[in-house]
């Protein structure tokens, strides 16, 4: 993928806070309805296979399989969504099949990420002074380069409002915050004290792959990723289910907005800003997994193009497409800067700020793009590995 060519100027005043709430706003933090292309027609869905019955989960427990990892078979389903909530990007529907695999059941925790920096001592992107080469090539070509100075460690945080919005400025919710990072995900006067059972947040592409490594793992595909979070449901609208809410009870952490009120609207009557949960908190979906939706973003492998469904239905049309990787470059309409172009990496799975008003990302179709060195209050990651699958079922942990 080609970077946009630098104007070399002189150091300037620009703000750094500026330019990284100008990134935020072009990926992770975007609305539902921010983007007119989101909006259009698409093209008719394929006809869909038979519905596949929800499996039993095999879990493994560091003997018959990987530990605290689950089976994911792998198989044929339908992928992306026609449903009416579903965003032009998730469209159409297209066969895919993919390959057996085995994946984390939870996000990974910041316990377990304090474990990899104890044995690394890895310094993650946020705790390190800005490149301006990663920040240029997600802005227009004559933008200034800020003084040194204003290169300062830090990350985006979600600070919300004190009254309703126009959803048009994500800067009124989002900030850049000098010293936040995964053990400070709101700024330095922030901890993760008491949740270690916590996805960690605050870490960018680039941490995730350095995190794989030295676990002996790696992200999932986007097509993994929706195969797994839809746990043997084909073409279900939420990870559970049809029902939003079944028996009236929440299953994933999302902005409730009949408790927490509309969005990004911070009510101390609901306990301030919200944040993420223990993980585990709502029940696993067929293949054992939990908080596939909800409670923060998660990393895949690929690289984002808004079209990528449209361009694997013009190619392979009602073929069933294997084990597909993404597409080779990133395309993003809905970049605020005018750079389409700029690199951007999927993410799936929405977080606790999505909401009925906003995102409506907590569906397994659900995609957006967000810039690989950008790290966020709301994005994670949970990852896979390819290992035997278990002999027989009777012989794995089962749920």
């Amino acid at each position: 993928m080609s970077k946009q060519p630098r104007t070399d100027t002189p150091a300037s005043r620009t703000s750094l806070p500026v330019i990284l709430i100008s990134i935020a706003a072009i990926g992770g933090g975007v609305g539902f309805a921010a983007a007119a292309w989101l909006q259009k027609d698409s093209q008719p869905a394929v006809a869909a296979p038979a519905v596949v019955a929800k499996p039993d989960a095999i879990l493994g427990d560091g003997v018959t399989g990987p530990q605290d990892m689950a089976w994911i078979p792998g198989g044929e389903f339908l992928m992306g969504s026609d449903h009416r909530l579903a965003q032009r990007n998730e469209r159409p529907t297209h066969r895919v099949r993919v390959n057996g695999f085995w994946m984390d059941r939870t996000h990974v925790t910041n316990a377990q990420f304090r474990e990899f920096v104890a044995a690394t001592n890895y310094v993650t992107t946020a705790e390190r002074k800005p490149r301006w080469e990663d920040l240029k090539v997600q802005l227009p070509p004559d933008t200034p380069q800020p003084p040194d100075e204003a290169m300062v460690a830090g990350a985006m945080v979600f600070v919300g409002t004190d009254a309703p919005v126009d959803y048009g400025n994500v800067a009124q919710w989002w900030r850049y915050v000098p010293g936040a990072n995964w053990q400070h995900p709101r700024g330095p006067d922030s901890n993760i004290d008491g949740k270690d059972d916590h996805p960690v947040v605050q870490v960018s592409y680039e941490d995730v792959l350095a995190y794989a490594k030295w676990a002996g793992k790696r992200l999932p595909t986007e097509a993994e990723w929706e195969f797994a979070a839809r746990g043997g449901l084909e073409q279900a609208t939420y990870t559970w289910g049809e029902e939003f809410k079944p028996n009236g009870e929440s299953m994933a952490n999302i902005w409730d907005v009949s408790r927490q009120g509309r969005f990004p609207v911070v009510n101390p009557k609901a306990g301030g800003a919200t944040g993420t949960m223990r993980v585990g908190t709502f029940p696993p979906n067929g293949y054992g997994l939990v908080d596939m939706t909800g409670n923060a973003w998660q990393w895949a492998s690929d690289w984002y193009r808004a079209d990528f469904f449209d361009r694997e239905l013009q190619q392979y049309g009602s073929n069933v497409i294997d084990n597909p990787t993404g597409p080779s470059d990133s395309w993003d309409p809905d970049d605020s800067l005018g750079i389409p172009g700029a690199p951007r990496r999927v993410i799936r799975g929405g977080s606790f700020l999505c909401n009925v008003d906003y995102c409506l990302s907590y569906r397994p179709s659900a995609r957006r793009g967000n810039d690989p060195m950008n790290p966020m209050s709301h994005v994670g990651f949970r990852l896979v590995k390819d290992a035997p699958a278990p002999a027989d079922a009777r012989t794995a942990q089962r749920d």
